[in-house]
């Protein structure tokens, strides 16, 4: 079935976009990632202009996270004192993003941005994830906690000041560390129209150490607050918010998000890294493709009906 997007103004299929949405939902669920790094790109390989596919997918977000952290938060695997602490960062980040996204598309380069952005983020991500599965699997480990406990957070980051006691995480760490993962949380949910949780993810493992079972369900506490923010933000100043496309996009990630809870434990240590590692570069790949492969017709001529 054809539905008409009034501000991306074109026709799309609401089945192939309710599918994509479920499939990215279900990723949501089970890693703790918002998924806009699937879903904006694939927006824009379906023709939708990227400041609506930005702006459309933070609203979908929103969503998704709220039915995975609840999921999560039932089964007590959401640290709320680092979640919050991650939210102050993330609403200001959210602010200065909606100022970037302003001034790029003032400039006219708002296109070329998001896609560049997407390759240098998802690329160097996705790489580093891979090799560091592939280093780990040739260490012998007492554990994944024994793992990422504190004495593998850099002595930088144990120096810096305004210190705070996480007792769900078993923490005492600088309040600027989680609240400057957040505030990057909070630029890439305005710029890219992303929850931030493949970069949040890994920087809450490597550079905080925490749990691996708190992980995902603090990461998707933060990303609700966040990409509301930047939703609000983006209808507000940008109208770049397509109701249409978002509710479609909510009725299929709410759906994914539930049933991908229910997977997440089957996903844990190596398997969840090198599979989300994965996902990053081969979206990372195609978006290398459409942006510096020239197309077999430059020109094309489409009629419409």
């Amino acid at each position: 079935m054809q539905v008409y997007l009034p501000i991306a103004e074109m026709a799309v299929s609401a089945e192939t976009v309710f599918v994509l949405s479920a499939f990215v939902g279900l990723l949501s669920g089970i890693f703790g990632v918002g998924g806009g790094f699937l879903t904006t790109p694939f927006l824009i390989f379906f023709g939708v202009a990227p400041p609506v596919a930005v702006g459309t997918q933070a609203c979908q977000l929103v969503a998704s996270s709220v039915a995975g952290s609840l999921g999560h938060f039932r089964r007590g695997n959401v640290d709320l004192k680092m979640g919050f602490v991650m939210v102050i960062g993330g609403a200001i980040g959210s602010v200065v993003g909606i100022f970037i996204f302003k001034l790029l598309r003032h400039i006219g380069q708002i296109d070329f941005a998001i896609s560049f952005m997407y390759i240098i983020l998802l690329g160097g991500i996705g790489a580093l994830m891979l090799v560091e599965t592939v280093m780990s699997v040739s260490k012998k480990k007492d554990g994944v906690r024994r793992e990422f406990n504190e004495t593998k957070i850099s002595p930088f980051i144990l120096s810096l000041p305004y210190k705070m006691r996480f007792p769900r995480s078993k923490l005492y760490v600088s309040a600027l560390v989680p609240g400057g993962i957040g505030f990057i949380g909070g630029v890439l949910a305005s710029v890219l129209g992303i929850g931030g949780g493949f970069l949040i993810v890994p920087a809450m493992i490597y550079i905080l150490g925490i749990p691996p079972l708190l992980v995902a369900g603090t990461a998707l506490f933060q990303v609700v607050f966040t990409t509301a923010a930047a939703t609000i933000m983006h209808a507000w100043m940008n109208h770049t918010v397509d109701i249409v496309l978002g509710l479609v996009l909510i009725l299929g990630g709410v759906i994914g998000a539930q049933i991908g809870v229910s997977f997440a434990r089957y996903f844990k240590g190596q398997t969840a890294r090198v599979t989300l590692a994965i996902i990053i570069m081969a979206v990372c790949i195609k978006m290398v493709i459409d942006l510096f492969v020239a197309p077999s017709e430059l020109f094309s001529a489409e009629i419409l009906r």
